[in-house]
C-alpha cells in the first residue's frame, strides 16, 4: 500500500511510526528539512521537503498511484486543498484534519465531491474522550466497543487491591466470578509494555489494562483496590475550542459545569453561547479563586488551557485539594507516558488521539475500531470476521497467535463472551485484540 502523508507534525510523525513496522510504502512531504532529516534516521521512510498543494511535487512521487494520501499539516485550509487536488490527480483515498465544527456535524455540503473522505478534528475527539473518562471515574483510561458491550479500562494498582502479588492465573481463579481479561501491564521502571501471561505477577504501581464485559464492569472495582464514585460538579480551565465543546457535551449529560477563561472578551463570548455552563473570567491557575470557586467541592478538574505545564500542575494543585478526578491536556507526546509517575490521573494529547483514529483508515482486514492506550505504545483492535478468515480455522489454542498480541474479548449477537483456549471464533464475531506494534502485521494476517 502507497501513502503519502503530507504534514510532519506529531499526528504525521504518530502515523509514520505505525506504518513504518509493516513495511508500507509511506511518504511523508513538509517544509521543515529538520523534523523530515528525523523521520528519515529513525523510521523507514520516504520524505520530501517541500509544498504539499504542489502538484509538480505530487506527480513527481506518484499521487496518481497512492492508496491514501493523508492531509495533517496545522492549516485546516491547507489540508482541504492538498485533498482536493490529491483526488483530482488520482489517488484513491483521502483523509484530511478538520477543526471546523461546521463540517463535521450534519453538514449539508458533500465534501466527498470536492475530494474529501473523510474528515477527523483532534478537538472533537478529545472532548470525547474527556466526556467518557468521566463516565468512568476511578478508571484513567478508558475505552468502549459496540456501545459498551465489551470496555477496556485502565487503572494502576494500589496496595488494596488483593491481586496484588498474585500472578493472572491465580487471580482468575481466586475471583472465577469477575469477568476479565489482563491485556497489557504498563511497569514502573520497565520501557517495554508487558503481555501478561498466566505466570505475569501483578505488582503494586502496575497501570493494568483489562478488557471487560459490561456486565462485570461494577465487580472490577474491589480487585483492583478502587472505589466508584459520582462525578457531578465539574470545572473546566481554559474556554478554548476543546473546553467550550467539553463543556457543552458534559452540559447535555447533566453535570453541573464551570468554565474559567482567562481572556475577558472570550469568556464574555462563551458565557453568551453556552447557556447551561457557568462562565467565569479569571485565571485558573490563581488558587484564591480557584478556592473562591469551591475548587474542594470540584468532582473532577479538566485543565485544557495552551500550556500543557500549566494544565499538569493545575491537576496537581486540584488533586491536593481533594478533586476526585484529574484530566489534562498535554502537548508534548513524552508527557503521556509519565502520567502516573507525576501523580495525574489522565493526561489526553489530541494529536495523538487523531493519529489512531486516522490509522484505523488505513488496517487491512475488517477493522471496525482502533483505540491507542494513553501510557503504552500499542493499538486496541476490533475485528469482524469475515467468511474463510484464518482466524476462524481452529480453536484459539491452536492459532500460531502472536506473543505480542492477546484476544480480549469477543461479541457474538450483540453478547460478550470471554476467550478461551477451546473457543472457535466464528464468521461475523467481532474480536477485541491488544497488539504491539511489531506485530500489528502477524495479526491482521489471521484475521484477513
Amino acid at each position: 500500500m502507497k501513502i503519502i502523508i503530507a504534514g510532519a507534525g506529531d499526528v504525521g510523525f504518530h502515523l509514520a511510526k505505525l506504518l513504518s513496522y509493516e513495511s508500507q510504502d509511506t511518504y511523508i512531504i513538509d517544509f521543515d528539512g529538520e523534523k523530515l532529516e528525523y523521520l528519515s534516521s529513525h523510521l523507514d521512510v520516504i520524505t520530501k521537503k517541500g509544498d504539499a498543494t504542489s502538484i509538480k511535487l505530487l506527480k513527481e512521487i506518484g499521487i496518481e498511484s497512492a492508496d491514501i494520501l493523508i492531509a495533517v499539516t496545522d492549516s485546516q485550509n491547507t489540508n482541504f486543498t492538498i485533498s482536493v487536488i490529491g483526488k483530482s490527480l488520482g489517488v484513491k483515498k483521502t483523509i484530511a484534519r478538520i477543526d471546523n465544527p461546521e463540517f463535521l456535524n450534519e453538514c449539508e455540503v458533500d465534501f466527498k465531491k470536492f475530494g474529501l473522505d473523510f474528515m477527523i478534528s483532534p478537538r472533537e475527539l478529545a472532548a470525547n474522550e474527556i466526556k467518557m473518562l468521566l463516565k468512568q471515574s476511578s478508571f484513567n483510561d478508558t475505552v468502549a466497543f459496540e456501545s459498551g458491550i465489551f470496555n477496556v479500562l485502565g487503572t494502576p494498582l494500589t496496595y488494596k487491591s488483593p491481586i496484588v502479588d498474585l500472578n493472572v492465573k491465580e487471580a482468575k481463579h481466586k475471583f472465577p466470578e469477575v469477568h476479565f481479561t489482563t491485556i497489557a501491564i504498563k511497569r514502573q521502571g520497565v520501557t517495554q509494555t508487558i503481555i501478561p501471561r498466566g505466570d505475569t505477577v501483578y505488582q503494586v504501581n502496575d497501570q493494568v489494562y483489562f478488557c471487560v464485559p459490561n456486565y462485570s464492569m461494577k465487580d472490577l472495582y474491589p480487585i483492583t483496590g478502587r472505589k466508584p464514585f459520582e462525578i457531578k460538579n465539574v470545572m473546566i480551565l481554559g474556554g478554548g475550542s476543546i473546553g467550550e465543546k467539553t463543556a457543552r457535551k458534559l452540559s447535555k449529560d447533566n453535570f453541573k459545569v464551570k468554565l474559567i477563561e482567562k481572556n475577558k472578551d472570550r469568556a464574555e463570548a462563551l458565557a453568551e453561547q453556552l447557556s447551561d455552563t457557568l462562565v467565569i473570567n479569571g485565571d485558573g491557575r490563581n488558587l484564591e479563586l480557584l478556592e473562591e470557586e469551591n475548587i474542594r467541592q470540584t468532582d473532577a478538574l479538566i485543565a485544557v488551557t495552551g500550556n500543557s505545564e500549566a494544565n499538569i500542575m493545575s491537576c496537581l494543585v486540584a488533586k491536593s485539594k481533594g478533586v476526585k478526578k484529574t484530566v489534562a491536556l498535554v502537548e508534548n507526546m513524552d508527557y503521556i507516558h509519565i502520567s502516573q509517575t507525576i501523580g495525574i490521573q489522565s493526561l489526553i494529547n489530541k494529536k495523538l488521539l487523531a493519529a489512531s483514529n486516522i490509522f484505523r483508515h488505513i488496517r487491512k482486514g475488517e477493522i471496525l475500531a482502533l483505540a491507542n492506550l494513553h501510557n503504552i505504545d500499542a493499538e486496541v483492535f476490533e475485528f469482524e470476521i469475515q467468511e474463510n478468515a484464518k482466524v476462524s480455522e481452529c480453536q484459539i489454542k491452536d492459532l500460531r497467535f502472536p506473543r505480542e498480541a492477546v484476544i480480549g474479548g469477543v461479541i457474538r449477537d450483540k453478547k460478550a463472551i470471554m476467550p478461551h483456549g477451546n473457543m472457535q471464533i466464528q464468521t461475523g464475531d467481532k474480536v477485541i485484540v491488544f497488539c504491539l506494534p511489531e506485530a500489528i502485521s502477524a495479526v491482521e494476517r489471521l484475521f484477513k
